[in-house]
């Protein structure tokens, strides 16, 4: 790497260091520590050039810089030349002293280059410092700072320099007033007077040896005077702490005399500070120096100041170590550094201070004089070795507190005594046994709820301190030996000592090693004089007992094991050599084994079968009658652990086993039944198995003495009736009975079989039965005790099973066989349904399995209620949580195996079909049940019998499997169950039973068929499937079943699987469903017949069970089934009742899955609601006036079943297939309803349910074809249809017999903007209504034609012509409303095809010109229509076409002005309007006459009552003025007759007269006498404008015009309301005509 590429990679480095992310700057700093490993001086020289040239660079950047640089001074410091030093030296002095206010991190890191290069080059550096260090002039804080740093890094080069350092130092000390320069002041004499002592305690190696203490004293001695007695006075709290620090060392070197001097005052002056600062580290440290010092010159000041030490240490020492505080912590190590000094100069006064307050209860009081006692015994051992004695007997309190933190502290103090010989003196020995003590403490005990002031414990405790304290006595401190050894083992055999066994056992095995080491042949343990020491068969018994649970106690059994190895000899002299390589063994076995993996059974086997071989080595029997009997001693010993006591009893069984002296073996059974603690089920069981193993060398001797216990006084207790109650001594007796019957079963089990058999009824089951029921006055009665109920069941399994091994046992005759099986079955009858908690069951099925293949067989009843009993013992049982490794509890395992075995022990007995189906009936009920457990454990037995039969069953004749459909339709659809164990369990059972059947068809066992064998490919791939894949496989196991299934089990087998429908499990419903559809699909050929009966099962299935997957199996089914015969099936589901339910709705809708099936399921609806009539009319009463419409049955149905077809999503392809049939046929349909009543049986149904309040769905026969229509146009893909009809309340109008008109209008126009395209084909379908016998349909169909005119869509279909053909054909139709609907959509076309008008114009107008002639209209409708129509057409048509008509119009609406209608007046007086509107500019004269006419009844009926015709004579008005010829008429009608203004009518008829009269003065007798005939009008408000009309005319003519009107005449007239020349009605033809406007301007 050249020198100039190193420079520039520095450089950027250096640049880089101004980054503002901190991580970046870091890793700047490292890559140029890193770079400056390698290239140190080429770094130094970078760094000072970068801080040179950048003078402006940020105090924070500069200090990283200066950092580096010191990292690479530190780790280069020998290799540096002394000109770079130089400038290194003068650049950190430069940047330290740059400014005088404190900037600390970076002037530290200047004074720490300085530092760093004064290791080597001090001159330098001290010349540099020296020259910033004047006398008189206080230098800069970190000059100071680095003088002191330097005399610590380099003692041996800084201390020549002090003397001169100090005398300019000194008179600084006056002048130092900022608290900051004397703390550093301070630093400065701590860290000066440290490298001084450091100096002179190494002269030897120091350049200059003539420095002494001398010379440095007078200095030290006036900057001492300077720090205690004026700034120790500072109340700032750093202060002091520096003046305090600095005293320490400081007073090493004050001169003797002034030390001894001072001390008086230095002493209470530092231990004042105690009380002013929490942080005490720096004041017992200097504390501590200051004693050293005032020891070292014999100072007797510490003898007048020792209390007030003793009191201020002793305070210290006790305040509580917190472990999160190594402040603390050093404090109290500096203060027992003080109590060392003390015990060195006062031992007898300190401890006459410590030891009494050993016995204060106060627990921090305590443990700190615990803490300074086991300080001071191994600081100061020389002091204390005269006062161990005094020391041993204070101890005894302390040895009595509970307190965890005390019991620590005392056990290390006892460790220090054990270093030092305080253990070999008198009291040493309960120093041992409190140690064997803390040991033995329980791990669960040893953890305490803490304040927060508390001090916290050792992570392992008491007991883990204890235990290794123990054994570093025993293997380190080599005079422990004889102490330890053999006093030890006297902590063996006492209970309260069992929890340290293992550290004992292991201190033991060293300590005998090591004797062993020192003496070979020796025995280790010497029992002259020592009447302490366990004896051989106590260790013997005791260590074997405890080994029985080895991982207890740290691993107790290995080491208990190692101490009998090392012991062996002592143990016996003859089992040296066999216990040499017996016992590695068993530590081999433990060691292979964690305590989760090791069997207890096999283990206490191994130490069993150890103990057998021991006994047969010594054979020695009264060696081995000596460890019986003290193993029965120990027995009490092991109350509070229940195992390791049933494993001493079994020492016991196979001790007295191996013992040839019937006396001592009668003499301890009979011990052990006075002293057994029978309440105890374990003890029970342990005397038993005693008894057990005992019988199998002693068996007469055992039963002799049972019998014995029997007939003794221990049961005379409940001999009386007055006894028989729970009282406590009964309770006593019954467990006493308990462990007798137990100790007979194992008698039973272990005794030799040759002698078994001719014992069993006579010795062991008569005396069972004899202890487990008693008679009261010749009254049999039997124990309620559950305990020995199952001593009883476990006693008999054990005894019958050891009949059944034996070599007679099959031809045994077992007389009491039904009454104990009986027994069994009441046992399993009386356990908790629900609920495992003991092995009652688990037994009594064992002992019943056992018992079943022993002679006489078991009655057909009999057996029976067993089955019963076992199985709803077991399959009940709620299940238990898995445990975390996902494994069942034991005892659940054992008793599904008991029940297992005796069931197929019964089965066993009846191999043939039948004998199968029996017990599967009793599985049955277990098999379908809706808990997932119980299913699960019926699967697996139903799979475990079935493979037994399958492999032990003998076909001797070709017989047909009879019930293989049935039992295939029970296990099959378990292969779908949510349970994967049912799921394999099923599979298994299938698979079974296809070999059954195919073994009773002829073939061999070992014959496999391939179809068959694919079963267990499906079987492993139902462990964890996806849903998909479940099902697959069901459809699979399905095909398998239906090519294996004999054609006459076909059936038996589809109605087994279609009870399994209803299953609770939905898995295995669908399963069901899947595997129907399968044999459904493969051979529904032959099915035809059946399919009412499929479907009415069905339906029947649906109403039994309301799941949901139930429902949808039943629709998967119907589909299977229609697709093959879909006219059947619709067929059978039109004859389900009215209404539908959900459930028959569910199978209609299963009709649309398939396109080409819903199309064909469609069309046949189609046919059915449109065959038959729609309706029937009958009277529902003889009087009524009219006969009610009844609707048919089948086109309901039809119409029912089409909306659920078409409500399915998926039948929207067959739905667009058909839309306009459909459509076409449901429009119709719902025309043909509209105010139809259902059918009577469906009404009287209705009036049923609401008598008996029960809520049922009504059904409307309109409503049925509204919803059907409102499917198809949802399924057709026509929302928006839907929904606008919603908006507009049309489907609730086409309900609706008033308003099915409109809402037939509303869904036509609908259909015209939002479905055009589909218009053509509909319009096609409505074409053929025209010649309909049911009136409605052709309104229906023409209102729908009719406002299709009104949309532009006709016309680009290109459908107008072919439209109006149809409407135009329809026009004589004898039915006055399809007239009037043909005349609206007539004049539709204004709207919709405006531009087409003028080219049907001739057509259109003599339509409607003979809809206002049609006189068969008795409430003239038609001309209504009529009327409207012309008012939207006359803007259209041709000028003239419509000259030829005009007059006509007119004159044929001029009676309908005055018509009582609304409707009619305006309509008549709007198109009234239109016709002025369309003469405008060319009006005729005859019309003009009609103008005239008309205009009083216009204005008069500006005050029409109703609004519509008040706006209509305002438009006909300004429509007419322009035909008047008079522009002042024709602008006022157009200023005041404008819609949206109001009207004055007073004002407006005063100028409307006005101008009438001056222009058209001849005609003031025509309006006059039309203005009278409205005097008597009906209308209020017409018959106050007709005398203002009268009047303003006659107010304004003419005056040589006036004489013409009589006035009087008027009034008369007005007051009769007719003219004398006569009266005109309303409604009357308007008056002759007079002169109109132009005549009268032309007369004038």
């Amino acid at each position: 790497m050249s020198e100039s590429y190193v420079k520039r990679l520095f450089t950027i480095l250096l640049d880089a260091v101004t980054d503002k992310d901190p991580q970046v700057q870091e890793q700047v700093c490292g890559a140029l520590c890193a770079l400056g490993e390698s290239q140190p001086e080429e770094a130094l020289r970078a760094c000072e050039e970068h801080l040179r040239l950048h003078e402006k660079l940020a105090h924070p950047y500069r200090t990283m810089i200066l950092r580096v640089m010191e990292t690479v001074v530190n780790s280069h410091i020998g290799e540096l030349d002394k000109d770079l030093v130089r400038t290194s030296i003068l650049l950190a002095s430069s940047e330290m002293t740059k400014v005088k206010e404190l900037v600390c991190d970076w002037q530290q890191a200047a004074s720490n280059v300085l530092v760093a290069v004064g290791k080597r080059f001090i001159s330098s550096v001290m010349e540099e410092m020296l020259s910033k260090f004047q006398p008189g002039v206080l230098p800069h804080h970190f000059v100071v700072q680095t003088l002191a740093n330097l005399s610590v890094s380099n003692v041996f080069g800084m201390v020549p320099f002090l003397t001169s350092i100090l005398s300019t130092m000194l008179p600084m000390l006056s002048a130092a007033k900022p608290d900051s320069m004397r703390v550093v002041f301070c630093c400065a004499l701590q860290r000066f007077s440290e490298s001084t002592l450091e100096y002179l305690a190494d002269l030897d190696q120091a350049p200059d040896p003539t420095v002494r203490k001398d010379a440095f004293a007078t200095d030290i001695f006036n900057a001492y005077d300077i720090l205690f007695h004026h700034w120790l006075q500072s109340r700032e709290a750093k202060l002091r702490l520096a003046v305090v620090e600095a005293l320490g060392p400081m007073s090493h070197l004050l001169p003797s005399e002034k030390l001894e001097e001072q001390l008086p005052k230095l002493l209470p002056g530092v231990l004042g500070l105690y009380k002013k600062h929490t942080e005490t580290v720096h004041v017992s440290k200097s504390l501590g120096q200051i004693l050293e010092a005032a020891a070292s010159v014999g100072s007797r000041t510490l003898d007048v100041q020792l209390d007030s030490l003793l009191a201020a240490l002793h305070a210290q020492i006790c305040v509580p170590v917190e472990s999160s505080s190594p402040l603390v912590m050093s404090n109290q190590k500096e203060v027992l550094r003080c109590f060392t000094v003390l015990a060195c100069c006062s031992p007898d006064r300190l401890l006459a201070f410590l030891l009494p307050k050993l016995d204060t209860s106060n627990e921090r009081t305590r443990v700190g004089t615990l803490q300074v006692v086991r300080h001071i015994i191994n600081s100061a051992a020389a002091q204390m070795e005269v006062k161990q004695p005094f020391i041993l007997s204070s101890m005894k309190l302390p040895l009595l507190d509970t307190n965890s933190k005390v019991k620590r502290a005392v056990v290390q103090v006892i460790s220090a005594m054990a270093h030092h010989g305080y253990l070999e003196q008198p009291g040493g020995g309960a120093m041992i046994e409190y140690l064997v003590q803390q040991c033995a403490l329980p791990p669960d005990a040893e953890p305490q709820k803490l304040g927060a002031d508390s001090e916290a414990l050792a992570a392992d405790g008491v007991r883990a301190i204890g235990v290794s304290t123990l054994y570093l006595l025993s293997t380190t401190v080599h005079r422990m030996g004889d102490v330890l050894w053999p006093h030890l083992l006297e902590f063996l055999i006492p209970v309260r000592f069992t929890g340290a066994l293992t550290p004992l056992c292991r201190s033991l095995v060293h300590l005998a090693q090591k004797r062993q080491e020192a003496g070979a042949h020796a025995l280790l343990i010497q029992y002259d004089g020592n009447a302490t020491l366990p004896s051989p068969y106590a260790m013997t018994t005791r260590l074997l007992a405890v080994s029985s649970s080895p991982y207890l106690g740290d691993g107790r059994g290995a080491a208990s094991l190692r101490l009998l190895s090392v012991l062996r000899r002592d143990i016996h002299p003859r089992l040296g050599q066999r216990w040499a390589t017996a016992i590695p063994l068993l530590l081999e076995h433990l060691d292979g084994h964690t305590e989760e993996t090791l069997s207890r059974k096999e283990w206490e086997e191994k130490l069993l079968m150890f103990l057998r071989d021991t006994l047969a080595v010594v054979s020695d029997n009264t060696w081995i009658c000596q460890l019986s009997l003290e193993m029965c001693k120990q027995l009490p010993s092991y109350d509070g652990t229940p195992l390791e006591k049933n494993f001493l009893y079994k020492c016991i069984g196979t001790t007295l086993g191996a013992a040839s002296s019937k006396e001592v073996v009668r003499k301890h059974l009979q011990e052990l039944l006075e002293t057994a603690r029978c309440q105890e089920e374990s003890e029970r069981e342990g005397l038993a198995c005693c008894f057990g193993i005992c019988a199998s060398s002693h068996l007469d001797d055992t039963l002799a003495q049972l019998e014995d216990f029997v007939k003794s006084d221990v049961f005379r207790k409940s001999a009386g009736i007055f006894n028989i109650f729970k009282d406590r001594s009964e309770k006593e007796v019954e467990k006493v009975k308990s462990a007798l019957i137990l100790c007979y079963g194992h008698v039973a089990a272990r005794a030799p079989r040759e002698l078994l058999l001719a014992r069993v009824e006579s010795d062991i089951f008569r005396n069972m039965s004899q202890c487990f029921s008693t008679k009261v006055l010749g009254i049999k009665v039997e124990t309620k005790d559950p305990a020995l109920r199952l001593c009883l069941a476990q006693s008999v399994c054990m005894a019958s099973q050891a009949i059944c091994s034996s070599s007679h046992g099959s031809s045994f005759q077992l007389l009491r066989k039904p009454e104990l099986v009986a027994q069994m079955t009441e046992f399993i009858k009386a356990e908790p349904p629900d609920s495992l908690r003991t092995p009652m069951r688990e037994k009594a099925m064992l002992a019943c399995t056992y018992l079943a293949s022993l002679e006489p067989a078991l009655e057909g009843q009999a057996q029976a209620d067993l089955i019963h009993s076992c199985l709803h013992g077991v399959m009940a049982v709620l299940p238990e949580p898995e445990g975390v490794d996902g494994h069942q509890e034991p005892l659940y395992l054992d008793t599904v195996q008991a029940l297992k075995d005796l069931l197929t022990s019964l089965l066993q007995r009846n191999m043939t079909p039948q004998g199968l189906q029996v017990m599967v009936e009793h599985l049955s009920p277990w098999i379908k049940s809706p808990r997932g457990h119980e299913r699960a454990r019926a699967l697996g037995l139903s799979a475990c019998l079935l493979q037994y039969f399958l492999k032990h069953v003998h076909v001797s004749a070709l017989v047909p499997f009879h019930n293989l459909g049935l039992l295939l339709g029970l296990f099959s659809p378990r292969c779908a169950d949510l349970w994967p164990a049912t799921r394999q369990e099923a599979v298994s059972c299938v698979y079974s039973l296809l070999y059954l059947q195919l073994g009773y068809e002829g073939f061999s066992r070992d014959y496999r068929d391939d179809v068959v064998e694919q079963l267990l490919t499906l079987k492993d791939g139902l462990v964890h499937p996806d849903p998909a894949t479940l099902f697959h496989t069901c459809h699979s196991i399905a095909q398998i079943t239906g090519k294996r299934l004999p054609p006459d089990q076909l059936i038996s087998l589809l109605l087994t699987l279609f009870e399994s429908l209803g299953d609770p499990d939905k898995n295995c419903s669908r399963a069901a469903t899947v595997m129907i559809n399968c044999l459904l699909k493969e051979r529904g050929n032959v099915l035809l017949e059946k399919v009412p009966e499929i479907v009415s099962m069905l339906r029947s299935k649906l109403q039994e069970t309301r799941g949901e997957h139930v429902l949808q199996a039943a629709q998967h089914s119907v589909y299977v089934l229609a697709a093959r015969h879909h006219a059947a099936v619709v067929s059978s589901l039109l004859g389900s009742p009215l209404p539908f339910d959900s459930h028959t709705c569910t199978l209609w809708r299963a009709l649309a899955v398939e396109p080409s099936l819903t199309t064909q399921v469609l069309g046949l609806l189609l046919e059915k609601m449109s065959r038959d009539v729609p309706f029937k009319e009958s009277r529902a009463f003889l009087l009524s006036s009219a006969p009610d419409r009844v609707a048919t049955l089948l086109p309901l149905a039809a119409t029912c079943a089409l909306y659920e077809v078409a409500s399915a999503p998926a039948s929207g392809p067959a739905v667009l297939e058909l839309y306009p049939q459909l459509l076409a046929a449901l429009l119709l349909r719902v025309s043909c309803t509209v105010g139809v009543q259902p059918p009577r049986n469906l009404q009287a149904k209705e009036r049923k349910s609401a008598s008996s309040g029960l809520a049922s769905r009504r059904l409307e026969p309109c409503s049925s074809a509204v919803e059907a229509l409102q499917a198809v146009l949802l399924r057709g893909g026509n929302d928006d249809v839907v929904q606008r009809m919603e908006l507009e309340g049309g489907w609730q109008l086409l309900r609706t017999s008033a308003g099915h008109e409109e809402g037939v209008t509303r869904l036509a126009s609908a259909m015209a903007k939002f479905a055009g395209p589909r218009l053509p084909l509909m319009m096609k379908a409505l074409f053929a209504t025209q010649s309909s016998v049911h009136e409605i349909q052709r309104v229906s169909s023409t209102a729908f034609l009719a406002e299709l005119l009104s949309s532009n869509v006709v016309n680009d279909l290109m459908l107008l012509e072919s439209l109006l053909d149809n409407l135009l054909a329809r026009q004589k139709d004898v039915c006055a409303r399809v007239r009037r609907l043909v005349l609206r959509g007539l004049a539709n076309i204004a709207s919709g095809s405006p531009d087409k008008v003028r080219a049907h114009g001739p057509q259109l107008l003599t339509a409607m010109i003979g809809g206002l002639d049609d006189g068969e209209d008795p409430h003239s409708l038609v001309a209504l229509e009529a009327m409207v129509g012309l008012a939207r057409l006359l803007d259209l048509v041709e000028a003239w076409d419509l000259r030829s008509v005009l007059l006509h119009v007119a004159i044929r609406i001029r009676p309908f002005f005055d018509s009582e209608k609304m409707e009619f007046r305006s309509a008549s007086i709007r198109l009234f309007g239109h016709l002025n509107k369309a003469c405008q500019g060319g009006c005729e004269d005859v019309f003009l006459e009609q103008v005239v006419g008309g205009l009083a009844p216009l204005l008069l009926h500006l005050q029409d009552p109703q609004p519509p015709v008040a706006a209509a004579c305002r438009f006909a008005l300004r429509m007419c003025g322009p035909n008047l010829e008079c522009e002042e008429l024709a602008a006022i009608f157009q200023k005041h007759l404008q819609e949206d203004r109001g009207l004055h009518f007073g004002e407006f008829l005063n100028t409307t007269c006005k101008h009438l009269m001056h222009h058209f003065p001849d005609l003031l007798g025509r309006l006059l006498s039309t203005s009278l005939f409205y005097f008597k009008s009906s209308w209020e408000d017409i018959r106050a404008a007709a005398p203002m009309l009268t009047g303003f005319l006659v107010l304004h003519v003419e005056a040589e015009r006036r004489p013409q009107v009589d006035l009087e005449q008027l009034l008369a007239e007005g007051r009769r309301g007719a003219p004398s020349s006569g009266s005109l009605s309303p409604s009357a033809p308007a008056p002759a005509p007079g002169p109109g406007p132009r005549g009268a301007r032309e007369s004038c």
